[in-house]
């Protein structure tokens, strides 16, 4: 097997469609891997050096990288991290070919403890979705070398697997949360509220700035999140993703007024809900966010997505709609 380390950010440009060829075949298939998805949270929030290790067979071809980056914590040990961990990407991992687990996490461990690679302390993985070979394989190898682990429940990711119609779904739900949705729906309507989709032909940084003011207007933690730095990174990303049809950017308007907005990912056979944003003053009472969850969920099912997936964190409003929970782990390996 032929290793390769990048040390900076012209691994995105090297590696180029190979990466998400290979993300293709991998276990965890995830927007948050891809190598646009990559390449701009370390432009924008990435901190430290790069450490992205490539695995290829001896014919050339690619079978693996372990995406990391390393910098020194306030303990004062390195610690090597995956690129994108942790706040704004919900799910990562090593990303490997269907097969190539075994021999890809033994290359990784063993160029980890060669001599001539960069210092480091820590090995933490975080947000490794439950069914990754990772948590177990991985695991396996570095405690067979002499390595100390530590695997814990990192979060939990709440989703429904969608049904085949919007009133098989509506069946799912309690009593009162299907007449609470139904009303809030048939309301919006005698309101003429107008939805608008993101389409494919427009550009998307007038519709993130949309977005981001309504984001800010939420809540004030939501104002504090959405720094310079952090705008920065949503313009980014939208255009990234935008490009590869993977935005879903959906707006609730009142008379031409934008009230609500939802920001999702429309990857593989899933809708990823990944943020949102309301004018609690002027619209709270029309219930814009249920209301658009409700009508994305909708969508999701005449477009015959299989998953509609809320990413990760437990908040209340995900149940009522009728999430069940995925668990999310985190694996530590100390030298």
């Amino acid at each position: 097997m032929k290793i390769d380390i990048y040390t900076d950010d012209s691994v995105f440009e090297q590696l180029g469609n190979a990466w998400n060829e290979l993300l293709s075949q991998s276990a965890t298939d995830t927007i948050f891997l891809t190598r646009e998805w990559q390449s701009v949270w370390w432009r924008n929030l990435g901190a430290g050096e790069l450490r992205v290790i490539a695995m290829r067979e001896d014919d050339g071809a690619l079978i693996g990288i372990a995406p990391l980056f390393v910098e020194t914590g306030t303990d004062g040990l390195k610690h090597l991290s995956l690129v994108g961990c942790v706040d704004v990407s919900d799910y990562l991992d090593v990303i490997i070919a269907r097969g190539s687990e075994a021999r890809v996490h033994t290359a990784l461990i063993e160029t980890l403890a060669r001599a001539d690679f960069p210092a480091w302390d820590q090995l933490h993985l975080c947000t490794l979705p439950a069914d990754s070979p990772t948590n177990q394989l991985l695991a396996e190898i570095a405690r067979a070398r002499g390595l100390t682990i530590e695997t814990k429940q990192h979060d939990v990711a709440p989703i429904i697997e969608l049904p085949a119609t919007w009133d098989d779904y509506l069946a799912t739900l309690d009593k009162k949360q299907r007449h609470e949705i139904r009303r809030k729906l048939r309301r919006i309507e005698e309101a003429n509220a107008q939805w608008h989709t993101l389409g494919a032909d427009e550009a998307s940084d007038p519709a993130i700035a949309d977005f981001i003011a309504l984001h800010k207007t939420s809540r004030p933690d939501k104002h504090l999140f959405m720094d310079a730095r952090m705008q920065n990174f949503f313009i980014e990303m939208a255009r990234a993703l935008h490009a590869r049809g993977w935005l879903q950017l959906l707006f609730l308007e009142f008379e031409g007024t934008r009230a609500a907005s939802l920001l999702n990912f429309c990857y593989g056979n899933a809708i990823l809900v990944y943020n949102s944003g309301y004018d609690p003053i002027q619209y709270g009472a029309y219930s814009p966010g249920i209301v658009l969850f409700a009508r994305s969920i909708q969508d999701a099912i005449a477009a015959q997505y299989r998953r509609y997936d809320f990413l990760r964190g437990n908040e209340e409003y995900k149940y009522r709609f009728g999430a069940q929970d995925t668990q999310v782990f985190e694996l530590h390996v100390r030298k």
